[in-house]
């Protein structure tokens, strides 16, 4: 139940921007459609219900229904996990003259909150690898994605697109190199392009 209001709550506010074009902006809650109660306004300037408010940072986390603003520390519902990190001498290709930041990841199984689609349903965990280079941008993306884990946004609990599996922890939007080598299609280097890619992805999450 938990997860289907979720999900409604996400249509709900995906089409506030629409709805707010429609109705017109400080007449009534793009969320809602209703006229307001206990008024509260984001620093983008969008207005809403207090507890339409709420509702909304409970499943979307600290970002405006309608613009999409980010206003607060974005927290995910990733669960819980270790990740770490070590060095190793070889060098990735496109990279020759630096070494690999080898990235472990490590969430285990457990049950489902109400943050996720089915609530008091098991999960399964997933362990994963990923690599940078050890070079200045290469250290400046580990940080960034240390910090995206810490506020839970690197993974989430859905259905994976390779297996179908349903009730399993995925990839959430942040895209990693799992792959030493075999270029983009094997989601591996040599990718000139992917750390630009990776810190604007990370951008867009608040994180940079």
């Amino acid at each position: 139940m938990a997860g289907n209001h979720n999900r409604d709550l996400r249509q709900t506010a995906g089409n506030a921007k629409e709805r707010e074009s429609v109705r017109g902006k400080d007449v009534d809650c793009p969320i809602c459609m209703e006229k307001f109660t206990d008024k509260q306004k984001l620093k983008c300037g969008h207005e809403f219900c207090r507890e339409c408010l709420e509702a909304s940072l409970k499943c979307m986390g600290e970002i405006c229904p309608v613009c999409k603003n980010i206003f607060g520390a974005l927290k995910g519902n990733q669960p819980e996990g270790n990740m770490k990190s070590f060095n190793r001498s070889i060098c990735l290709p496109g990279y020759p003259h630096c070494g690999t930041i080898v990235i472990e990841y490590f969430i285990p199984g457990g049950i489902q909150t109400d943050k996720h689609p089915n609530p008091g349903k098991y999960f399964s965990g997933t362990q994963r690898h990923a690599f940078l280079p050890d070079n200045d941008e290469g250290r400046h993306v580990l940080l960034l994605l240390k910090r995206a884990f810490d506020q839970k946004l690197i993974f989430t609990v859905g259905t994976s697109m390779t297996t179908g599996e349903e009730n399993t922890v995925i990839w959430n939007d942040i895209h990693h190199k799992t792959n030493t080598s075999g270029g983009p299609q094997c989601y591996g280097y040599p990718d000139p392009n992917y750390l630009k890619r990776v810190k604007e992805e990370l951008k867009a999450k608040g994180i940079e």
